[in-house]
């Protein structure tokens, strides 16, 4: 038994009085004879500081174990879930998985168990146990007082430092056992100043399945608060922004949250098998411009979005969706992958132990393409250059989506010219794919701090891209 599975008996048998033959036996008995399903065992703990108006606002501890039983049967499935780790509760649950036999014929394509895990990419640390509380409150005061004396234009501070150790034992019915110990952190500061009766806001955040330790050094933060304090500050000097059709550079990195949703979730197994999303049917189809590859990879040393296997026990794996603009797959789970009759590809994601599995992106990425970043701004005339994202929305069906730009500059003969605020980009995901017409060499993956929400579950994601020159994009503003 490797140390992690070792720890992870510790933690769901030797802890909670659990025999582990018993508990094989009640998984065998209530899922033999199904096409699929799982028992999966959870055991987390968080925490999460908020230092802001000068002082401490909020520090929570948590912890949670439970456990969720699935039965899969043809396209049917039944769950049950439970934050008691007894052996009365698991026999509960079996009870009602085995419903799923009403009504329901099995498959003729039973996908089996998922390879053995060979590679982590991420180390078995818990977070929690690196610094203590002492150290961390004082590492919120000292970013405060940081940016409050650096400008005297700052009004506002708010740091917020947050961990998590997630421990996972994913046992099937033929016996197999697939584990997984998950780090996560992420420190994210926010600042407002004020110049001349204006108040603008910035932001900058960073993390991943890491220890506290590269992102609280005295170097790496004070980057971030330098970060979040010039964004304030290019926008407290921005002007409105036009509206138009325009062509519109987007620049490396966290930008690439703008694929994750105008493309990414509708590259989602399960709206594929449905016919829901724009991209269902059309594999093997031109669906982006050429030289535009995107994949979805897991594999990622350290990555937020990374995962050595998913919540079924899958590998994670390095997916190709499109290459050269064609359509090559989808994301997929193993019941969406057994029912279109392909491979599951490491994506079947579940907030916890409350939440069934779906497919879910990992991190998405926009490989590089061949041209000079300076080179794409230089060719526009006339357009926006979008460096930062906030929030938007997307519908699957159609592809429609809306991005608000939290930090953009005109670009005029080429070179970037005021800033603008308020600028939104709107447009339609396939569309925008074919409409771009230059690929940066300057892939960067975002600094650790994505959170995608699907059917009210909340997983933590990564992106990346490249400068990216899409001509005639609909920018919504202020001034026309």
């Amino acid at each position: 038994m490797t140390n992690s599975l070792t720890t992870l008996h510790t933690l769901f048998f030797d802890h909670t009085g659990l025999d582990h033959n018993r508990v094989q036996g009640i998984i065998g008995d209530a899922l033999g004879g199904m096409d699929d399903g799982e028992l999966f065992l959870e055991y987390s703990q968080s925490e999460s500081l908020v230092f802001d108006d000068n002082c401490l606002k909020s520090a929570t501890f948590d912890t949670s174990r439970g456990f969720g039983l699935r039965s899969v049967l043809g396209e049917g499935t039944a769950y049950a879930h439970s934050t008691d780790l007894s052996e009365a509760s698991l026999k509960r649950a079996a009870d009602v998985v085995q419903a799923v036999r009403a009504g329901h014929n099995g498959s003729a394509n039973v996908i089996p168990a998922p390879a053995a895990v060979t590679v982590h990419h991420y180390p078995d640390i818990n977070p929690l146990q690196e610094v203590d509380f002492t150290q961390k409150t004082r590492l919120l005061q000292e970013i405060d007082a940081y940016l409050r004396a650096k400008d005297s234009r700052v009004r506002q501070v708010s740091v917020s430092l947050s961990g998590e150790w997630q421990a996972v034992l994913i046992q099937r019915e033929d016996g197999q056992e697939v584990g997984d110990i998950r780090p996560l952190v992420r420190l994210n500061i926010s600042v407002v100043v004020e110049e001349n009766g204006n108040m603008e806001r910035g932001s900058y955040g960073m993390g991943g399945r890491q220890p506290y330790g590269p992102f609280i050094a005295e170097a790496q933060w004070k980057k971030a608060a330098d970060e979040a304090l010039r964004q304030a500050l290019v926008n407290v000097s921005a002007k409105p922004a036009p509206a138009g059709e325009m062509t519109v550079v987007v620049g490396p990195g966290w930008p690439g949250v703008l694929l994750h949703e105008a493309v990414g979730h509708g590259l989602e197994g399960d709206f594929n098998r449905k016919g829901t999303s724009v991209f269902s049917g059309r594999i093997g189809e031109r669906v982006a411009a050429p030289g535009v590859t995107v994949v979805d990879d897991g594999t990622l040393p350290d990555r937020r979005g990374s995962l050595s296997v998913d919540d079924e026990g899958t590998p994670a794996g390095r997916t190709v969706l499109i290459e050269n603009g064609i359509l090559k797959g989808y994301m997929q789970d193993r019941l969406n992958a057994r029912l279109m009759g392909v491979s599951p590809t490491g994506n079947g994601r579940r907030e916890s132990f409350e939440h069934q599995p779906m497919p879910r992106m990992t991190n998405t990425c926009m490989l590089s393409g061949d041209r000079d970043p300076e080179d794409i701004l230089k060719s526009v005339r006339h357009g926006l250059y979008a460096v930062n994202f906030g929030g938007g929305q997307v519908d699957i069906t159609s592809g429609r989506f809306v991005f608000s730009a939290s930090e953009a500059y005109m670009i005029e003969d080429g070179k970037i010219g005021a800033p603008v605020k308020g600028a939104t980009l709107i447009g339609n995901g396939p569309d925008v794919m074919q409409k771009i017409t230059a690929v940066g060499n300057d892939m960067q993956l975002d600094p650790g701090i994505g959170t995608c929400g699907k059917d009210a579950q909340s997983v933590p994601v990564g992106v990346a891209q490249p400068t990216l020159r899409i001509q005639g994009m609909t920018v919504g503003g202020t001034e026309v």
